[in-house]
């Protein structure tokens, strides 16, 4: 290593020259092969993925054991907590494409000013936030079509999940910081611990035990409370004390506000990409449901089995971000154009893995889920046709997640418009309107295959045009 690079690597990593060179070996993203790197980064996040998906699961399981009210509340509040997790998801994208290309550049007042900047933002978004939801649960939820017992419901879980939002958003913001400094295994370990808590808790909280009185929905919100202190209660000291990135001293107002408008134009756009792709399934399950609830039904099982499914691909759109953004600053752009290039690759051929494991397990999962005979019949009918198509999803958030992290996200927006506006939901509307549900699979199928080509290649012309205009302007 140059004396250069090693300077740039102490300068990141806040260390002496003696210690430069192992914290380059670890969180360089700027040398050594892009493909292990990207695996490297990528592999912890997809457990972290999986272990959060999975207390999701449990945490409905239990509340459906309270019976079919406490589950119709969840089910109502899932979409809206969604929809504000996905403003924590821009906060932290905003972050971490700016953090990423200071980190390449070797910029370290500027790293040190976004890291400080950013999570005090995500401290206040989140307060904020907090307060204004908790004002409006029950307005907002009658307005969607609670009401009676579920209302609530509804009110007594969203009352607490609301209090845990400040948390959350530090959790997001603060783990895309990390991984922005290429560390993927301490937030990714620290989403295990955190589903950990949350699936321990729930049946106690829930259901009363070890002293504890059953609290039913709100023992589910609480546990929920508790599992979201896990990750800014390590977090922040490990940024504080160990890469000493938070800078506890008066600045600016001016400097302050300057970091908060360069978060908040990456992160509005990254949350709106980042709400489209649910927005466009809610879409076309209202347009299944012509054919009948047990449809639907099966239709939304198919979904959860798929969400699992490309968990791989929304790690690795979760680790091109640093990695594309270091290099962006370092001005390496070949490893930015490689590492998107393996991504592609790793979504097509993960797609193809996952298609034989369905075709061959398809029938089993879908009996795992129901015993109607419909419903397990309209889940592996899905599971046969649609799953070799998966790629297409994957090439869009790899596509997106780069470009937001190389501060271009109205191209990532756009690739998550061009999918769901111009592919997803037109095919499927028009395959109901001639085809049975087998046709509908087909459609959606086509359209992501149409959409990952396309967007493959728009995106690909859209680097090399950034890349050759960032190389003539020296």
């Amino acid at each position: 290593m140059g004396s250069l690079e090693l300077r740039r690597t102490a300068l990141v990593s806040g260390t002496g020259l003696r210690e430069a060179k192992p914290m380059a070996d670890r969180r360089d993203l700027t040398r050594g092969s892009v493909c292990i790197q990207l695996v490297r980064l990528a592999s912890p996040l997809s457990i972290g993925i999986i272990a959060m998906f999975s207390a999701t699961l449990v945490d409905a399981y239990f509340l459906g054991q309270l019976g079919t009210q406490p589950l119709a509340a969840i089910s109502y509040a899932f979409p809206v907590a969604f929809a504000i997790m996905s403003l924590a998801i821009g906060l932290a994208a905003g972050t971490g494409s700016l953090l990423s290309r200071a980190i390449g550049k070797g910029d370290r007042s500027r790293i040190v000013s976004l890291t400080t900047h950013s999570l005090v933002l995500a401290a206040i978004t989140g307060v904020v936030v907090a307060c204004i939801g908790t004002m409006t649960i029950r307005p907002l939820f009658l307005l969607i079509g609670a009401e009676g017992g579920v209302l609530d419901d509804i009110v007594a879980y969203m009352r607490i999940w609301y209090c845990a939002l400040p948390l959350l958003v530090l959790s997001q913001v603060g783990a895309s910081i990390l991984r922005a400094n290429g560390d993927s295994l301490v937030p990714s370990a620290l989403m295990v611990a955190t589903a950990v808590v949350g699936i321990a808790l729930d049946p106690i909280l829930i259901f009363g035990g070890f002293g504890i009185e059953a609290m039913g929905m709100e023992g589910a919100a609480w546990a929920n409370f508790c599992a979201r202190t896990v990750m800014p209660l390590v977090i922040i000291p490990v940024l504080l004390f160990r890469d000493r990135l938070i800078n506890l001293k008066r600045t600016s107002w001016d400097e302050v506000l300057s970091s908060w408008r360069e978060i908040g134009r990456i992160g509005i756009a990254a949350a709106l990409g980042n709400a489209v792709n649910p927005a466009a399934i809610g879409v076309a399950t209202a347009i299944v449901a012509v054919y009948g609830d047990q449809v639907v039904a099966g239709f939304g099982v198919a979904g959860r089995l798929e969400s699992f499914a490309v968990v791989p691909m929304l790690a690795l759109s979760g680790s091109i971000g640093p990695l594309a953004g270091q290099n962006w600053g370092a001005k390496k752009y070949e490893r930015i154009r490689s590492a998107i290039r393996f991504s592609f690759l790793a979504c097509f051929a993960w797609s193809a893995i996952v298609a034989i494991g369905f075709w061959v397990g398809a029938g089993w999962l879908a009996g795992q889920f129901s015993d109607s005979p419909i419903v397990v019949e309209e889940v592996s009918w899905y599971l046969w046709i649609v799953p070799i198509t998966f790629a297409g999803y994957g090439v869009t958030i790899v596509a997106a997640g780069a470009f937001n992290a190389l501060g271009r996200p109205m191209l990532g927006l756009g690739l998550y418009l061009v999918r769901s506006l111009l592919f997803y939901i037109p095919i499927t509307l028009v395959a109901t309107q001639f085809f049975d549900t087998t046709g509908v699979y087909a459609g959606i199928a086509i359209a992501n295959l149409l959409a990952g080509l396309v967007i493959l290649w728009l995106s690909l012309r859209w680097l090399n045009g950034m890349i050759e205009r960032e190389r003539q302007l020296g």
